[in-house]
């Protein structure tokens, strides 16, 4: 219990539409567990309390976890997120996105531990040789905000609420004026050296560029690149 994190629901957002992959991104096997149930380990030795995001509930009941759908019917994470904060019991959330196999449980800590006087706390990603041929979200590299895999505060919810009726979701624009904690890629390096929390799976190209091959019992990963 010393591990649970106070004031915080854990999330995980298993929406989009999934275009570019064969399978829900949600059950790829690595190392023969599904990146959903792998997640879902080590959100259950953070957080008292667990949703999953989705709207798709069929698919997640054998998980026996709390499912919610989008409480509005416009797409983007943006949603998932305001639908989490509505129905947390705390006062905060932590953001993760279904296709990130190798969230890493110091790092979500350390990045708890960093809340106070913020309304959110927000990882970048660091620019490293491994990751020089892989994606980080939207394609882009190295000094790139990472807001699915972040905390949220109900203070926020307001605001948020304006810019999903607005039709203004990017996340990123959304965080300029608000009081945002940043945790760089220093800090980062020092917790999860080869930024492996910030590898996310949205097309079979990707798998590739992160050494993830088919085996029998689903996609494997590389010795060296397991975290």
């Amino acid at each position: 219990m010393n591990n649970i994190i106070k004031n915080c629901t854990g999330i995980i957002l298993a929406g989009g539409e999934n275009k570019r992959m064969p399978v829900l991104k949600a059950f790829i096997k690595i190392n023969g567990e599904k990146i959903i149930e792998r997640n879902l380990k080590i959100m259950r030795q953070l957080f008292k309390e667990i949703f999953i995001v989705t709207n798709q509930p069929e698919l997640y009941l054998y998980l026996k976890t709390h499912l919610l759908g989008d409480v509005y019917d416009i797409r983007g994470p943006m949603t998932g997120i305001f639908t989490s904060l509505l129905n947390s019991s705390n006062n905060w959330v932590f953001i993760s996105a279904c296709d990130m196999p190798f969230i890493n449980g110091e790092l979500i800590k350390y990045m708890a531990s960093k809340r106070d006087d913020y309304d959110a706390v927000v990882p970048k990603s660091p620019l490293r040789p491994l990751l020089v041929k892989v994606m980080t979200r939207r394609g882009r590299r190295g000094d790139y905000i990472e807001p699915l895999f972040a905390f949220y505060s109900k203070q926020l919810m307001p605001s948020m609420e304006k810019a999903i009726f607005s039709n203004k979701t990017g996340i990123k624009d959304f965080l300029k004026d608000k009081k945002v904690k940043y945790i760089s890629a220093e800090e980062i390096r020092d917790i999860d050296a080869k930024a492996m929390s910030f590898i996310n799976l949205n097309t079979l190209k990707d798998m590739e560029r992160v050494q993830v091959f088919k085996g029998s019992s689903g996609y494997k990963v590389k010795k060296h690149l397991n975290p």
